[in-house]
Order: C-alpha cells, then sequence, then structure tokens
C-alpha cells in the first residue's frame, strides 16, 4: 500500500511491548495497510520504549503515579494526536481508561485480551481456562467499549491446554500467537474501509432500514429499491468501481445537475459524476475514501429514498420523524 494511504497508529504499552514488536514488524513489510506513529508508555522506562526508540519510532511516557485517570488518559490522547494518529492500539496496557477518552475514540481504538471472549474477562484467565478443565485457550482482538473487555470482537486464535499446563507455560504459547493474531487483524480492520464487501454490507443495512425497500441488480451492480418487486423504484445503486471508475461508490439522487455539478466541485473529495448515471442526476458519494460519515451517507440514502416513495410512505416516515 503506498505509504500516505497507510493507516496511522499509536501504540500503548505498559511493559515489554512483545506485541507491540509484532505490529511494528509486520508494518514495516511491504504492502503493509498501517505504520506505527508512536509508541506511549504509562511507565516511563518500560522496555518497549527502548525497543521502539531503536527503531526509529516517535516514543512518550507520562507515568500515572500521581495523577487522576482522566489527566493521565488526556496526557496519552494529546501524545497521539499530536503524532497524527488515525487509531489507538493497546498492546499490554495496564490501565482501565476514562468513558470520554474511550467514546472520543470510538471504532479507533482496538486492544488484546488473552482468553476467547466472551469467556474470561479481566485477569487471570489462563488460570481460570485451566481451572475450568477447558480444552482450549487463546487470544481475541476487540474493539474497545467503556465496558471492559466487551466490546465487537474482531479475530481470536485458539492454543491448545495441555494436561501439565500451567498459568505461565499456556501463557508463552498464547503469547506467540498473539504475535500472528494482532497484526493481521489490526491490518484487517484499518484496511476495512477498502473492502468492498464490508463497505456493501453498511449501505445494505442502511438502505433495507427504509421503509418497502429491496435488492434488486441493475446493470450488473446492487441496487435498492421502494415500492413493489413490480412496480418499486430504484434508490440506490452501490458501484464497486464500474464503467472504470476507481471508486467504490454510492449512487443517489440529487435535486438535478446543477446540484450534482456544484457537489462535485466544492467536494471533489466526496463526489463524482458517474459515467452512466450521472446524466440523469446521480451522484457518487465516494466510500472508499478516510472518515467517511456513515450518517451523512443514511442521509443520503433517505433523501434519495424520498424522492422515489409513494406519498404514503413519507408521510409516514414524517410522523414517526415527529416522536
Amino acid at each position: 500500500m503506498p505509504e500516505g494511504d497507510r493507516a496511522r497508529i499509536a501504540v500503548f504499552i505498559s511493559g515489554t511491548g512483545t506485541n507491540m514488536a509484532a505490529l511494528l514488524y509486520a508494518s514495516r513489510l511491504e504492502g503493509a495497510a498501517f505504520e506505527i506513529v508512536l509508541v506511549a508508555s504509562n511507565v516511563e522506562d518500560a522496555e518497549g520504549l527502548k525497543l521502539a526508540a531503536l527503531e526509529g519510532v516517535v516514543t512518550f511516557a507520562h507515568s500515572h503515579k500521581g495523577h487522576s485517570r482522566e489527566d493521565q488518559d488526556a496526557a496519552m490522547e494529546r501524545a497521539a494526536i499530536d503524532a497524527g494518529a488515525d487509531y489507538i492500539v493497546l498492546a499490554g496496557y495496564m490501565r482501565i481508561l476514562s468513558q470520554g477518552f474511550v467514546e472520543r475514540w470510538a471504532g479507533r481504538m482496538l486492544n488484546i485480551h488473552p482468553s476467547l471472549l466472551p469467556k474470561y474477562k479481566g485477569l487471570d484467565t489462563f488460570a481460570r481456562a485451566i481451572e475450568a478443565g477447558d480444552t482450549h485457550a487463546g487470544s481475541s482482538v476487540h474493539i474497545v467499549t467503556h465496558e471492559l473487555d466487551a466490546g465487537e470482537v474482531l479475530a481470536q486464535v485458539r492454543v491448545a491446554i495441555a494436561a501439565d499446563d500451567t498459568p505461565d507455560t499456556l501463557a508463552a504459547r498464547v503469547k506467540i500467537a498473539e504475535h500472528q493474531l494482532y497484526p493481521r487483524a489490526v491490518a484487517d480492520y484499518v484496511n476495512r474501509g477498502n473492502d468492498p464487501d464490508y463497505l456493501f454490507q453498511k449501505v445494505r443495512a442502511l438502505a433495507l432500514a427504509l421503509p418497502e425497500t429491496h435488492e434488486r441488480d441493475s446493470h450488473g451492480s446492487p441496487g435498492f429499491r421502494v415500492g413493489t418487486e413490480k412496480s418499486g423504484k430504484f434508490f440506490a445503486h452501490f458501484s464497486q468501481q464500474h464503467h472504470g471508475s476507481q471508486h467504490i461508490a454510492l449512487l443517489v439522487k440529487t435535486g438535478g445537475m446543477d446540484e450534482l455539478l456544484s457537489l462535485v466541485e466544492t467536494q471533489p473529495e466526496v463526489y463524482y459524476k458517474p459515467d452512466y448515471y450521472g446524466a440523469s442526476g446521480w451522484v457518487g458519494l465516494i466510500l472508499n475514501r478516510p472518515n467517511v460519515d456513515w450518517d451523512h451517507v443514511s442521509d443520503w440514502l433517505e433523501r434519495s429514498w424520498r424522492s422515489c416513495a409513494p406519498s404514503r410512505l413519507t408521510k409516514l416516515m414524517d410522523a414517526a420523524d415527529q416522536f
């Protein structure tokens, strides 16, 4: 992936930083989806900081001792922002984060936890798995939420538990597995904005949530219609780099050619004129770009839906919006 297109990641650590190291060296491989722009720690002499500095990565340390949780989070967050991070990845960062910090980075903060979530949230996961007689332990990569270890699980790796395992011997094997899991899971997550299947499923869920809508292909691409199967009208199309376009996009109806051309001229990073549909006033809303606002996409879908929906449906929608 070109250097400028890679996601910029700040990694937070508290100790040796072996998972950070796995991420760092994965980021140096050709075609990597992300780069490490900062390694930060709440422990000033953390071993992982030394490795990061040796490899030329910017480091930051701010001890949590003597500081409130909010003040500690503010210092760490400021360092991530100053480094230009798009995402924060926790790699053995042994701090519970304040709710405000987590909410500001919602969907942009990942963690790795040493269990097969939802099993064994919190500490002592390997001892608990052995005591329970589990056949496998493992590790999970998940989105960070304000509830501990409860965010959406993105990927897992399973590791067999031997009859004579102790928590320490099991942890050593799981650590090896984590080093394979974390870089791949992070890469898949930060690159999802270029994944046509991911983008289509996002669009599909929003489109089909509107009243009396259904799917139908149009000219070889997925489309969405409002009304009956026989008499329905298309209000949106999903375009996956069709007709020579470099974009993955949602095609929606504008108020006419003047509006379409104005959108394309003033916001070319967001809109374009589709070769096939543009002559009819359909604008392309580019989806494979950084920081897509899905509320904005939803608003366009509803507007386009309203332009095609029978008046009885738009009246029902208006009545529902009043409550």
